[in-house]
């Protein structure tokens, strides 16, 4: 009989493991690098958040001894009407100043984009609002809308002199006006340095085949400053919780006329610091933070914050 030979088996191909001690030791310095910002928040943010949940469970006049209450401050604060329309108030002016901002600060960003003295001039004007405080600002509006001595006691403007801040129909609107004032010229800016990013090729391409000035805008322009509209609308939105101070002057420190202004963050201050009742006033105080991460979540879902790309790759 004769043998037969018999080819070996080819070896397995030696599979590299990966570097664990490599990946470890990076993820490791990345975490001391962020030790100090994760250290900050923990100290400012999360330990007094904490603290607010803990007193919305209590009964406190803020000056004497803290008592324990349970969820009768959540029950109450949950049933009063007073809570929803506060939140309904909170949500209007969130929509309606976007409605406002965007456009206007759109066509600022367009106007001041193209370099040139007279457009760098209109930019520095248009940013002193940004630079005065919400107190100044809001005691200045507060003078040129008085309906006898305002504004509109001047020749020709006399059909502003009506209470614009005393009527319960127009108050709200006439503080998102306000509103609308000192934060268009920053989103402006925002748009302005967007518009600047994008390439000029596409410009001078779109030129070359016949593309008029509106056709490069809408195919061009618009589509490029989509992540810049994310980042302005998240702004926008998220910030409208923060116009306590600005609201809180126009309306006298009242939210009126009745409670026409009375947003979320007043309605806590007033429940706190003029009815007295801090254990309730923290209920609205986790009532806003709840609201204002939801919207934060909701806002980088929709929008695909979390996929961005870069819409210049490979130019």
């Amino acid at each position: 009989m004769t043998a037969v030979a018999r080819t070996p088996c080819p070896a397995a191909p030696h599979r590299a493991r990966p570097d664990t001690t490599r990946a470890g030791r990076r993820g490791l310095s990345g975490l001391l690098m962020a030790a100090p910002a994760l250290l900050l928040f923990g100290l400012f943010a999360l330990i007094p958040l904490g603290g607010v949940v803990v007193l919305s469970l209590t009964s406190w006049d803020g000056l004497g001894s803290i008592s324990w209450a349970g969820l009768s401050n959540w029950s109450g604060v949950l049933t009063d009407g007073t809570t929803w329309q506060a939140l309904w108030l909170t949500a209007k002016v969130m929509v309606v100043s976007w409605l406002v901002q965007t456009p206007l600060a759109l066509a600022l960003g367009l106007f001041q984009a193209p370099r040139g003295r007279t457009r760098a001039f209109f930019a520095v004007l248009w940013f002193l609002p940004l630079l005065l405080s919400a107190v100044a600002i809001g005691l200045t509006w507060q003078a040129l809308l008085d309906p006898s001595f305002g504004i509109g006691s001047t020749p020709g403007l006399h059909w502003l002199a009506r209470p614009l801040l005393g009527s319960p129909d127009l108050a709200l609107y006439t503080v998102i006006f306000v509103i609308a004032w000192q934060f268009v010229p920053f989103h402006a800016l925002l748009y302005q340095a967007g518009i600047r990013q994008i390439p000029v090729s596409l410009y001078e391409a779109a030129a070359i085949d016949g593309a008029g000035v509106m056709t490069r805008l809408l195919r061009i322009t618009l589509p490029q400053l989509k992540y810049t509209l994310v980042t302005s609308s998240t702004l926008m939105l998220v910030g409208s919780l923060t116009y306590f101070d600005l609201i809180f002057v126009l309306s006298g420190g009242t939210g009126g006329p009745g409670t026409a202004t009375r947003v979320l963050p007043l309605a806590m201050y007033i429940t706190g610091f003029q009815a007295h009742d801090m254990g309730r006033a923290s209920a609205l105080a986790t009532l806003l933070v709840l609201f204002g991460l939801g919207l934060s979540m909701i806002t980088t879902r929709l929008s695909g914050f979390t996929r961005m790309d870069s819409q210049q790759e490979g130019m």
